[in-house]
């Protein structure tokens, strides 16, 4: 009975008229849809599509130094409905390139876009048509297994926050095996990675990154781990180092006042707990003295240690004496 109930009512709505003028008012909208869309379908249209090209039957002692899979653009004319099956079907597939029919003795290689059309053209529909092919000539480049190991260096941008430094960079790994032709690998003595982009940060980054790519030339791994150590920012001094006199004639001894002086400087805390008075030479040039002679000698800080910046000497004149040594 309460089924009874709530059926009469729903049925009376569902068939009243309205409903059914609006039923049939879908119904014919739909179809004509479908007409419009068969239609549609029918015309001619063009669509690039993005084909990959792989190079096939490489002999086992060649190494190709190019991607071993490229990519072409490739714009199709024919009728819509065929468009569309190559572009939600499977049945433009990647064209394979036999490496012995390409390559030439000089550790290239190169396919035209002619040749690239006639391999897809075996995989086209009758009607279809290739209007366009880009690029023109395809090139890859190998050898014969010559090689040799470089080291890895970062490129880009890395700034650690405020009052923060890069201290330390190292590479996992931090050199990789270059495959290219004698004349590449000559003018190869690092390889650097992509371009990297951070800042603001405070505690030890490691990125994960591929290495740039150059033309002609394979890289075994062809990804690093670059990790950067930070240490924070602080000025330091370190007194007591003795002043060394340089190009002494024999027989003289250069004798300065004060005979020792201060050093300030930049540096990171962790760097700073290590350091030694030796790791700082400060000197004084007889040449110099004696070519402007004076009442004081200039001083130089010859030697600082790494992750050390902005250091000076707070003097940088002294008083002097050049006397003879006394030698038994």
């Amino acid at each position: 009975m309460a089924f009874d109930h709530l059926w009469h009512p729903a049925k009376e709505f569902v068939f009243s008229r309205t409903n059914r003028e609006l039923a049939i008012f879908l119904f014919f909208l739909a179809l004509s849809g479908v007409f419009w869309l068969l239609l549609t379908l029918n015309e001619t249209y063009e669509k690039e599509f993005a084909i990959p090209v792989s190079i096939t039957n490489i002999p086992k002692n060649a190494v190709l130094t190019s991607d071993e899979t490229d990519t072409v653009k490739v714009t199709i004319r024919d009728k819509g409905y065929t468009l569309m099956t190559y572009l939600y079907g499977d049945i433009i597939n990647k064209v394979n390139l036999n490496f012995r029919n390409y390559a030439h003795s000089n550790g290239t290689g190169s396919v035209s876009a002619q040749e690239i059309q006639k391999l897809l053209y075996q995989q086209l529909a009758s009607g279809s048509k290739i209007t366009a092919v880009k690029p023109e000539k395809l090139e890859f480049f190998y050898n014969y297994g010559a090689k040799k190991k470089v080291p890895v260096r970062w490129s880009g941008r890395v700034i650690p926050e405020e009052l923060y430094f890069i201290s330390r960079v190292s590479y996992s790994p931090d050199s990789v095996l270059v495959y290219a032709s004698d004349q590449k690998l000559d003018s190869i003595s690092m390889v650097y990675t992509e371009q990297l982009n951070y800042a603001n940060f405070r505690d030890t980054l490691n990125v994960t990154c591929e290495l740039a790519k150059m033309k002609g030339v394979k890289m075994v791994p062809d990804k690093v781990t670059v990790s950067f150590f930070t240490d924070v920012l602080t000025e330091e001094h370190i007194e007591g180092i003795p002043i060394q006199g340089i190009n002494m004639p024999e027989g003289k001894v250069l004798r300065t006042f004060p005979a020792k002086v201060t050093v300030s400087f930049v540096t990171g805390v962790n760097v700073y707990r290590n350091l030694k008075r030796e790791d700082f030479t400060v000197i004084a040039d007889y040449r110099d003295i004696e070519k402007n002679p004076t009442e004081k000698c200039r001083l130089y800080l010859k030697d600082v240690p790494n992750g050390i910046s902005r250091a000076h000497l707070a003097i940088n004149y002294v008083d002097y004496l050049i006397e003879e040594s006394h030698q038994e």
